[in-house]
């Protein structure tokens, strides 16, 4: 499965009416936290059979979606199920706890 780039408008569809869990990054360009959780994301986004999805909102092209969720610090990473915040995490994380998230 591929990895989403979420916007204000797509992000509904995309992630609040999405069937299966959704791995949220929030994140930004200059953010060096960002840029070493950014692969561990490509990856689990790339191993996904369909049983999840995995997308990515840039704070600084999308404000709107980082404050509707409350985001202060980044990298936070949120796992969406039935529209809700079923778990987050703020900060560079392993590969095993991200996807420990998504369980």
């Amino acid at each position: 499965m591929s990895l989403l780039t979420l916007t204000k408008e797509n992000f509904e569809a995309e992630a609040l009416r999405s069937s299966v869990p959704v791995l949220v990054d929030f994140w930004a360009p200059w953010c060096g936290p960002c840029r070493m959780v950014s692969p561990i994301v490509d990856q689990i986004a790339g191993e996904s059979d369909g049983s999840y999805k995995v997308g990515k909102v840039n704070v600084d092209e999308q404000p709107e979606l980082a404050a509707q969720f409350g985001v202060m610090s980044i990298p936070t990473l949120l796992v969406l199920e039935n529209g809700k915040v079923k778990t987050s995490s703020v900060g560079a994380r392993p590969k095993d706890a991200i996807l420990a998230m998504l369980r």
